[in-house]
């Protein structure tokens, strides 16, 4: 073991993590602080010295992960944590942080001189990993370990961090109960954690996760030391929505323990915002010009007195080649993208005016209820529909209420195999995956299987009409046949009725709309869906094609009535709080643009980024369908249309797909 080269240094180190960060990475600490900075810097001291938690929301660049990495490494080297947890948000971006810390172990030349005892041993590794069983010092074996999730520092008499462990994970992955047991027996857990960007894009939209990942945090993370012992927590995040995760961390009066600590890029405007306008108009023209913005920075050095009034940057040390100051650097981010500019630069993002009145929010759909009891059916309601949506682990369902108004009721909804009382879970890695529950079948085995289940459950049930108006059975099943078509008709021919298969088709405004297609014989057309002939479906069977733009915007402005309008829909029971999953998928899964073509406006909807279910979604969007299918009509048309008789998909069926609309 080599000695230590500078034990004053190392020892002043320990109980400085300003000089740490300053002596050890001057690579990565290039310019002068800020008071952000220096602030942060000693909050982050006080959270690994004493135990406490600390939120805190920097301009983007600022260096708040790297300097939370750093505090890891602080912690551990100087012996005060022997168990660090750091938490991502996502289990990639964990991994990928790792592996900075191990670079950091394997080639910080100054780490390894004051350090020797803590670094050396990874050095002598060589970057194989299967070394590690083999390490002994002094004839005793180190236990040292090296993964992409976890690493233990080799057990070596007398060292501060003698194996001391730091391990990684996605804030959704395992990380209740931590623990890792020492060489002699004894058992740690993590007494500190470290949660970087706790949220995503997405899962800021979401108040379902928002609310999971917020019970993680005071849950599960809040508890790794164990019982009787405080974890301390550092969690550096960056608002992305109101009220999304960050922003409530942050909250000192809803979430005091946290200190959130919320900084920004630009603590003032300059005064003459006039200029800065004319400044902008120059930089866009010299960019045009593929003059590189040259002419605005002179712009800018001519006027820079008058410019610069008024103006208060947090970090005057921050701006680039080819700036002349953070004030010109701040105002740039600002004219490039003025909503990234609020959010990611002042924490403070702004409120889409259009989205709040326009777009539908997962909160409103929760709130949207009627007090019914679940699965009963309003006395008033004419028809009863349903849409099961199908996946290779999973069956979503939706069953739905209806007046010939399209006023609509969510009577029931939920999976195959049923979840139990989860409060969060996807598609992707359910508790209950169908094929728990018919083992040994095949992929396609295992879906015909649960259909056969759920189509059966659905097309037999006995739905309790409200106002002792008997019993119901639904009018209308559809059933996604997008993934798996060829099973979805061997379930038709077996349940046969009123279930029938369908596929979404998503038309644009530039794309002719169904109305506006050339009829031929055997093809039946409603509003927004049409069901082919024989000769043009897939595998020769029938099944109605149904526009999705048209369906989802139709559905969201259902929701967005209030139940005293005609043609609303609500939700079954009184408390909003059992809809969150359901009400995600409905609106914080996905989002539209309004585009326009041949006369036609149209919103056409994608999936927001990272994938989020919309499975719920595509039900309630397949019975709106079915809805006009069994007859339902907007007002408008009802005053427009003379009402055509419904045709049962059972006489369809007997007349081979010939009806025509």
């Amino acid at each position: 073991m080599p000695p230590v080269k500078n034990p004053a240094r190392r020892a002043r180190a320990n109980h400085d993590f300003r000089f740490f960060c300053e002596t050890y990475f001057p690579n990565q600490y290039t310019l002068a602080w800020s008071d952000d900075h220096l602030k942060v810097i000693s909050k982050i001291e006080s959270v690994v010295i004493d135990g406490e938690r600390y939120a805190i929301a920097m301009p983007r660049g600022s260096g708040k992960t790297t300097l939370c990495a750093t505090a890891v490494l602080w912690a551990v080297l100087s012996g005060r944590h022997l168990f660090v947890f750091l938490i991502a948000q996502t289990n990639d971006h964990a991994v990928t942080m790792m592996a900075n810390i191990q670079t950091q172990l394997i080639t910080n030349k100054l780490l390894l001189e004051d350090y020797p005892d803590a670094v050396y041993p990874f050095h002598a590794l060589r970057g194989e990993s299967r070394r590690c069983a083999g390490q002994s010092y002094y004839g005793e074996r180190t236990f040292i370990s090296w993964g992409s999730d976890v690493i233990v520092f080799a057990d070596i008499p007398d060292s501060p961090c003698s194996g001391a462990v730091i391990c990684v994970s996605g804030i959704t992955g395992a990380i209740r109960g931590k623990h890792h047991t020492t060489p002699g027996g004894a058992i740690i857990r993590p007494t500190l954690a470290v949660v970087d960007d706790p949220q995503t894009d997405q899962s800021a939209r979401s108040p379902m996760q928002i609310d999971h990942r917020m019970s993680i945090v005071k849950g599960a993370i809040r508890g790794l030391a164990g019982p009787g012992k405080q974890t301390a927590i550092i969690i550096p995040c960056t608002v992305i929505q109101p009220n999304d995760m960050a922003d409530q961390l942050l909250n000192r009066k809803d979430n005091p323990v946290f200190q959130g600590e919320r900084t920004k890029m630009l603590y003032e405007f300059p005064a003459n915002m006039e200029l800065w306008d004319k400044y902008a108009e120059v930089r866009a023209e010299s960019y045009q010009q593929e003059r590189g913005g040259r002419d605005a920075t002179e712009f800018y050095a001519a006027n820079r007195e008058a410019m610069d009034v008024g103006a208060r940057v947090a970090w005057p040390a921050r701006y680039v080649k080819g700036e002349l100051s953070a004030v010109q650097n701040a105002m740039n981010i600002f004219y490039d993208d003025e909503p990234a500019f609020w959010a990611e630069y002042q924490n403070e993002p702004m409120v889409d005016d259009d989205d709040t009145a326009d777009k539908l929010t997962a909160d409103q759909v929760s709130s949207q209820l009627n007090n019914r009891q679940r699965g009963e059916v309003p006395f008033r309601a004419h028809y009863l529909t349903a849409f099961i949506d199908v996946h290779d682990k999973l069956l979503y369902y939706v069953v739905c209420a209806w007046m010939d108004d399209f006023t609509g009721w969510v009577i029931d909804y939920g999976t195959y195999p049923d979840q139990g009382r989860r409060h969060f879970f996807t598609v992707r890695n359910p508790p209950v995956p169908m094929a728990e529950l018919h083992k040994g079948l095949s992929r396609e085995g295992v879906i015909q299987a649960g259909l056969d289940v759920l189509a059966g459950k659905l097309l037999s049930k006995d739905f309790v009409k409200a106002g002792e108006g008997g019993k119901v059975r639904l009018d209308r099943l559809l059933v996604d046949a997008g993934y798996k078509p060829v099973i979805i008709e061997n379930i038709k021919r077996k349940m046969g009725g009123v279930m029938m298969a369908s596929k979404g088709v998503g038309i644009r405004a530039g794309q002719k709309p169904m109305s506006s297609y050339r009829r031929k014989p055997g093809e039946r057309y409603g509003d927004h869906w049409m069901m082919p002939s024989i000769r043009r479906t897939m595998g020769e069977y029938p099944y109605v094609a149904i526009d999705t733009n048209y369906w989802k915007t139709f559905s969201h402005e259902r929701l967005m009535m209030s139940e005293a309008e005609q043609g609303n829909m609500t939700l079954f029971g009184k408390n909003k709080d059992q809809h969150r999953m359901f009400a995600d998928h409905i609106a914080a899964s996905e989002t539209w643009t309004k585009t326009e073509g041949h006369g036609r406006v149209v919103h056409q909807w994608e999936t927001l980024p990272g994938s989020p279910d919309n499975h719920w979604f595509d039900c309630l969007v397949g019975n709106c369908a079915a809805a006009s299918m069994c007859g339902c009509q907007i007002v408008e048309q009802q005053g427009q249309r003379r009402r055509k008789k419904t045709v049962k998909l059972s006489e369809l069926q007997k007349q081979g797909g010939r009806a025509h609309g």
